[in-house]
C-alpha cells in the first residue's frame, strides 16, 4: 500500500512543499501499486502517459505554485469521460474508441495541475445505481464485499473511498454521483447542471447529465469542482452562474425533510436516518417534515416514462447489437422506443409542473435533507431483482436533475451492521457553495474516518474565495436585528462575522434620519468601530446599493486585521450637525447606552 493512501489535498500540497523534487517518483510509485486486477480500474496510465502529464507542469509550478492549486494531485476518471489518447468504453467493449481530446472538465483539472492515474468501471452506459451492470464485473462495496458499491460511478467511488486517489470524476443523471458516495462513506458533489461542461462525456440523458465529484472531504470536492468548472461555448447546455445564490447556509439552518420517509422495510437504514436527524438538530438545525409527493412523482418519471428515451438516443446504433450489451441495460434503454413525441411533450409538461411545486416548497427552507438511499442490497439480492432494487436506490435522487437542483451527499451515522449510510442536501441550482459550507460543518461534527481508509478527518479547511459574492461591512441600521437588515436577508446575504474596523474611523449619529442611522468617517484620531460582515450575491449587490439614501454610500473600509472590504461611508457635509459617538465603539452600544452607562 502506497504511503499516500488516503491523502487529502492538504496532504498532497504539504508533501510537495516538503519534497518538491519527488513529484514524478511519488506518482510512479503510486501507479506501480495499482493493478487492473482490481476491477474498479478499467485502464491505468502507462509510465509514459504519467510522465507526459507531469513534466510540462514542473516549470510552471516552480515559477508560481499558486497557479496550479492541484499540482501533482492524482485523480481517477469514470470511463464514460474522454482522456486524449486513452480508450473510452462506457463499460461496453463493442462501443470502445480512443478519444482524440480531453473532456473539457478533465482539461481544466489538468490545467490546474492534477494528474489522471486511470479510468474506472461503471454501470454500462451509466445506466444504473448499483455498480453491477458491467461486463468487467461488479464493483464491491468497500466496507463489505458482499454488498453493492452503488453506481453507476462505482469504480470512481471505490478508488476514492480506499484512498487510492485524492478525488475522482463520476457522472450523475439519476443519482450516480450520490448513491455510491452514500454506500462508501465519502463525499459526492452533484453540481448544478451546466456548471461543469459535458463536452467529452458519453451522454446518458443530455438534458439531465452532469459530471460529479467524489472526494474524502467537502473542501476537496468543492475545490475540485471549482477547478473543473467553466463555461463552454461548445456545450449547448453549459451555463454561467448568475451570481444570485447565497454564499453559505445559515449557522442554524431550517431544513425540509420527507414527512413519511420510505425505507422498504430496511430498519437499519431507518435507524441510521433517525440518528442523522438527531445529529442535525444537535448541530442547530430545525427540521420540518413536508409532503414529499411531488418529489416522488418526479423521481418516477426518469425511468418509468418517456424520459428513458433520452438514453435510447444516446446509445444509438448499439441497440441493433443487443448481444453486445448488458441485458438489463439493453432492456431499459430499448424501452424508450415505446414512446411517441406526444408522450415526450406530455412528460415535459408534467416535469415543469412538478418542478414548480418543488421549487416553491424549497423556497421556504434553506435546503432539503434526505437519506442518500433508503436501503442497500447484496450482490446476490441484486441478481434476483435488478430493476426493482435499482429503482429503490433512486427514491431520493432521481428527481434532482429533472428539477434543476444542486446536491451534496455526505457521510452520516453508520448502520448497526457496519455499513455506511449517508444523507444528501438538496437545494436550488447554484447553491453548490452554500451546501458545501454546511457540509464542512457537518463533516467536522460527525468526525467519521475518511472513506474506508481508517484515516482521521483533518481539521476543517476553507473554501476558495468566491468571485460571485461581495463582502460588505455594515455599521448601523443594517446590523442583525436592526430595521434595515431585511435589505440584506431578502437578497440572500449571509452573516459572516462580527469584527472591528481599523482604529482610524469616527462614528456619528446622523440627525433627522428615519430609521436612525450612523455615519462612519475616516479620521487619523479615530478608533476601532464594531461592524458586521455580510456576503451578498454579486448580482444583488447593485440593488442593495441603489436603496442606500444620501448622505450614505458604499466605499472601501479597512478592518482591524488589515483586510479591505466594501462598507458604509458618509458624506462629510452630513457630519456638521451629527453627534460624535465614537467613544461607544459601535452603533448598537450607542442605542443601548442607558443600559450600559459605563461603556
Amino acid at each position: 500500500m502506497a504511503f499516500t493512501t488516503g491523502f487529502t489535498l492538504q496532504d498532497w500540497q504539504r508533501h510537495y512543499r516538503q519534497h518538491p523534487q519527488e513529484v514524478l517518483s511519488t506518482l510512479e510509485a503510486l501507479l506501480a501499486d495499482l493493478s487492473t486486477d482490481d476491477n474498479a480500474w478499467l485502464y491505468l496510465a502507462t509510465p509514459a502517459q504519467l510522465r507526459a502529464q507531469v513534466e510540462p507542469l514542473l516549470a510552471a509550478w516552480q515559477q508560481d505554485p499558486a497557479s496550479l492549486p492541484l499540482f501533482g494531485v492524482p485523480f481517477a476518471v469514470k470511463d464514460n469521460i474522454d482522456i486524449a489518447g486513452w480508450p473510452t468504453s462506457a463499460a461496453c467493449p463493442a462501443f470502445t474508441y480512443v478519444a482524440e481530446s480531453d473532456a473539457v472538465a478533465v482539461a481544466n483539472l489538468k490545467g490546474a495541475g492534477a494528474i489522471v492515474l486511470g479510468k474506472t468501471n461503471l454501470d454500462q452506459y451509466a445506466t444504473g445505481l448499483v455498480g453491477t451492470r458491467s461486463p468487467f464485473g461488479a464493483v464491491c462495496n468497500t466496507f463489505n464485499p458482499e454488498y453493492v458499491s452503488g453506481g453507476s460511478s462505482s469504480g470512481s467511488a471505490s478508488v476514492t473511498a480506499r484512498g487510492l486517489v485524492c478525488f475522482a470524476l463520476g457522472t450523475d443523471t439519476a443519482g450516480s454521483g450520490r448513491v455510491p458516495a452514500g454506500f462508501n462513506n465519502i463525499i459526492g458533489l452533484k453540481p448544478t447542471k451546466g456548471w461543469l461542461s459535458a463536452t467529452g462525456v458519453v451522454p446518458a440523458c443530455r438534458l439531465n447529465d452532469t459530471i460529479s465529484i467524489f472526494a474524502l472531504t467537502v473542501e476537496d470536492a468543492f475545490l475540485t469542482a471549482s477547478c473543473a468548472a467553466g463555461y463552454d461555448g461548445l456545450d449547448a447546455y453549459s451555463r454561467v452562474n448568475p451570481g444570485l445564490a447565497p454564499a453559505a447556509l445559515p449557522a442554524t439552518p431550517r431544513f425540509a425533510i420527507p414527512s413519511s420517509p420510505e425505507f422498504f422495510g430496511d430498519t437499519r437504514a431507518q435507524a441510521a436516518w433517525e440518528a442523522a436527524c438527531a445529529a442535525l438538530i444537535a448541530g442547530g438545525a430545525t427540521l420540518q417534515p413536508i409532503d414529499f409527493t411531488p418529489f416522488s412523482q418526479l423521481a418516477e418519471q426518469l425511468y418509468y416514462g418517456p424520459w428513458v428515451a433520452e438514453r435510447t438516443v444516446a446509445v444509438g446504433e448499439m441497440l441493433t447489437r443487443p448481444d453486445e450489451m448488458d441485458p438489463v441495460v439493453y432492456g431499459i434503454v430499448a424501452s424508450g422506443n415505446n414512446y411517441s413525441a406526444v408522450d415526450a411533450y406530455k412528460a415535459e409538461y408534467l416535469r415543469a409542473e412538478l418542478t414548480r411545486q418543488i421549487q416553491q416548497t424549497l423556497s421556504q427552507f434553506d435546503a432539503l435533507v434526505v437519506p442518500t438511499s433508503p436501503t442497500i442490497h447484496t450482490l446476490e439480492e441484486m441478481k434476483q431483482e435488478p430493476v426493482q432494487y435499482n429503482s429503490q436506490f433512486g427514491t431520493y435522487t432521481n428527481f434532482t436533475n429533472l428539477a434543476d437542483l444542486s446536491a451534496l451527499a455526505l457521510p452520516a451515522p453508520f448502520r448497526t451492521d457496519g455499513l455506511p449510510a449517508g444523507i444528501t442536501l438538496i437545494a436550488p441550482a447554484w447553491y453548490d457553495r452554500a451546501l458545501a459550507t454546511f457540509g464542512i460543518r457537518w463533516q467536522q461534527q460527525q468526525a467519521l474516518s475518511l472513506g474506508a481508509t481508517g484515516n482521521a478527518l483533518p481539521a476543517a479547511g476553507s473554501l476558495p474565495a468566491s468571485p460571485l459574492h461581495v463582502r460588505v461591512a455594515v455599521v448601523g441600521a443594517h446590523l442583525t436585528g436592526m430595521p434595515l437588515n431585511h435589505q440584506l436577508t431578502r437578497r440572500h446575504a449571509v452573516l459572516v462575522e462580527e469584527t472591528q474596523t481599523a482604529a482610524c474611523y469616527r462614528l456619528y449619529a446622523l440627525a433627522n434620519t428615519i430609521p436612525a442611522k450612523p455615519g462612519l468617517a475616516k479620521d487619523n484620531s479615530g478608533a476601532a468601530i464594531i461592524v458586521e460582515l455580510w456576503d451578498i450575491p454579486l448580482a444583488r449587490f447593485g440593488e442593495f446599493v441603489a436603496e442606500i439614501p444620501a448622505p450614505l454610500g458604499i466605499g472601501t473600509l479597512e478592518l482591524a486585521d488589515g483586510r479591505s472590504v466594501k462598507g458604509f461611508i458618509c458624506e462629510p457635509a452630513a457630519l456638521a450637525d451629527a453627534t460624535d459617538i465614537t467613544e461607544f465603539g459601535g452603533w448598537r452600544r450607542w442605542l443601548t447606552r442607558e443600559e450600559h452607562p459605563h461603556v
